[in-house]
């Protein structure tokens, strides 16, 4: 069975061979009921225990180096490795052949006129610098290294995962923040970026290094909060913004809907990873915080009915606000307080029916209280679920 990794990724890149390599693969593993390369994936991710064989990791180095020299650095098996090699595909593009932006060119919202209203944008706001990322550029781009209200970040965006993350590029003891791209490699169908300082791999939904000298390291991302809504509403709450520029030194096509607009329109993954919690569809899409006390998801339609979600992550007490007419939501600190959504007024009231307003840092009472805002992002749930884990509470307002 210690050959089984090997014939896995045969048969991705052997595909015509794939009757044989069916019937090699049941014969030293006993299992029959995979029928795809993608259910021997999931299998080989459900099944642990079957482990390749000693100087499996080389052979997977040599096998990648064929689509680009450049993975043989990536995946060398002198590396630390959190993640197990066998699990890690070719994503179908070279390192870089999704180009990231570093520090873009940004222009204000009075000549972003090829901008639907309608359109998605992801909206940033830090310390009074408010910025426009529209999914139609950022969907060619996956990855926006940049400088926001002084604060260097990442906004690394998984167009599998459905997940727009926003990273503070600060690490405690590092000598300076880090500059991510895009590898060309991914795992259980998420994005494994890498940072241009010492080529180590990392997991775009956990933040952490997957493959690498910084394995080990105890580094984690900072999460910052990020809003995806419409083009409309944001420049609506935030006149002042400025958008991401279609001028990002690349020739893209940025019409709406490429290049991924059938991947969203499906039900189905495009590559695989094990979906075994049913409690929402595979792609269902959540708004999920992540804090001390824990992570939890919320279901975007069911944010959507509800408005307003007074709620808690631990011992930690939350209200959740859906964006009206877009796909994410915001979340704040509530205290002791319990709000609740009044059609017609600006903001929400508390138990006692004072209006609060809310802004991206945080949710402002009459008499000056402030609840903070929490690091939030929009996500498919098989992400949210998988790299999370089970302690990554749903919550149940379907």
């Amino acid at each position: 069975s210690d050959v089984a990794a090997v014939l896995i990724d045969l048969w991705l890149y052997y595909s015509g061979d794939a009757d044989r390599i069916a019937k090699g693969l049941a014969r030293v593993t006993g299992a029959t009921l995979a029928e795809s390369w993608a259910d021997w994936m999931v299998w080989q991710e459900t099944t642990p225990s079957v482990r390749p064989f000693a100087g499996y990791a080389t052979f997977k180095a040599k096998l990648m180096a064929q689509f680009d020299p450049a993975f043989l650095e990536f995946l060398d098996p002198r590396r630390a490795f959190a993640i197990r090699p066998e699990e890690i595909v070719w994503g179908g593009v070279a390192k870089d052949g999704i180009p990231a932006l570093v520090a873009p060119a940004f222009t204000d919202a009075a000549t972003a006129g090829w901008l639907d209203p309608d359109e998605a944008v992801f909206g940033i706001w830090i310390e009074g610098d408010a910025r426009a990322y529209p999914h139609r550029v950022m969907d060619w781009h996956e990855m926006a290294n940049d400088t926001v209200g002084g604060a260097p970040v990442a906004l690394a965006y998984c167009t599998l995962c459905g997940s727009g993350v926003l990273y503070d590029r600060r690490v405690a003891g590092q000598p300076e923040p880090f500059e991510f791209g895009t590898s060309g490699l991914l795992y259980r169908s998420n994005k494994l970026m890498y940072d241009r300082r010492t080529s180590s791999l990392w997991n775009h939904f956990t933040g952490e290094p997957a493959v690498g000298p910084l394995v080990g390291a105890g580094i984690r991302l900072a999460t910052l909060p990020v809003v995806v809504t419409t083009w409309r509403r944001w420049r609506a709450s935030h006149p002042s913004t400025r958008v991401l520029s279609l001028e990002t030194g690349h020739r893209r096509d940025y019409s709406p809907g490429k290049p991924y607009g059938a991947y969203f329109a499906s039900s189905a993954l495009m590559f695989p990873a094990a979906a075994t919690d049913r409690r929402l569809a595979v792609k269902a899409r959540v708004f999920g915080v992540r804090v001390i006390e824990g992570a939890r998801a919320w279901p975007i339609d069911g944010l959507r009915a509800a408005r307003v979600v007074n709620d808690a992550i631990g011992t930690r007490a939350v209200v959740v606000v859906a964006e009206s007419g877009g796909e994410g939501a915001r979340a704040w600190d509530r205290g002791a307080h319990r709000f609740a959504f009044v059609p017609g007024v600006d903001g929400l009231r508390d138990e006692v029916g004072r209006a609060w307003r809310t802004t991206e840092a945080a949710l402002v009472s009459p008499d000056g209280e402030r609840l903070a805002r929490l690091p939030g992002h929009d996500a498919y749930w098989f992400a949210w679920r998988n790299f999370l884990g089970a302690d990554a509470t749903l919550a149940d307002i379907r």
